[in-house]
């Protein structure tokens, strides 16, 4: 379980570490280019993915802390009561999830907003700034659907084989 748990925190470190970098060295809603259609553009987040809700008073940042920690607790809470046969790209997913979860409750919690700076688009369309810990979450999430897909397809194989 440690070497999950270090998942998780080395997740936090990277998000928090690129967030103070960005924080130092752009400015607010400048894009800096840095590749074809990939920018980087400092940008505050008040509300959640998309900023949804970002303009609804403040009471949505401590919703988030509070949403981000229950989830981040229930996914060490599985992890824990995971079996030696469990999938482990599930657990590693599950712990890179706590990790972006618990690196944006961080920057509730001491800036009062999310700090997001990684800008993709294509021609005059942008895809909603975002960070080191939503591409965490992200990337977490598709690959525990991959393991899903994965595991039933395994097991549709193995009842008709």
């Amino acid at each position: 379980m440690r070497n999950w748990l270090r998942l998780s925190l080395a997740a936090v470190v990277i998000d928090q570490a690129t967030k103070f970098a960005a924080v130092q060295w752009l400015a607010l809603h400048t894009p800096q280019p840095l590749l074809p259609s990939f920018n980087l553009t400092l940008v505050y987040n008040r509300g959640a993915a998309f900023s949804l809700l970002s303009d609804a008073g403040g009471w949505q940042r401590w919703f988030f802390i509070g949403a981000a920690l229950a989830v981040s607790a229930l996914l060490w809470s599985w992890l824990a009561r995971l079996g030696p046969g469990d999938k482990t790209a599930a657990a590693a997913q599950n712990q890179r999830q706590a990790g972006g979860a618990v690196g944006n409750a961080i920057d509730r919690l001491f800036r009062g907003h999310v700090v997001d700076f990684l800008d993709l688009y294509y021609g005059l369309y942008h895809w909603p700034a975002f960070n080191v810990a939503d591409a965490c979450i992200t990337a977490g999430a598709l690959l525990i659907i991959a393991v899903a897909v994965t595991d039933r397809e395994e097991k549709d194989g193995s009842a008709a084989g």
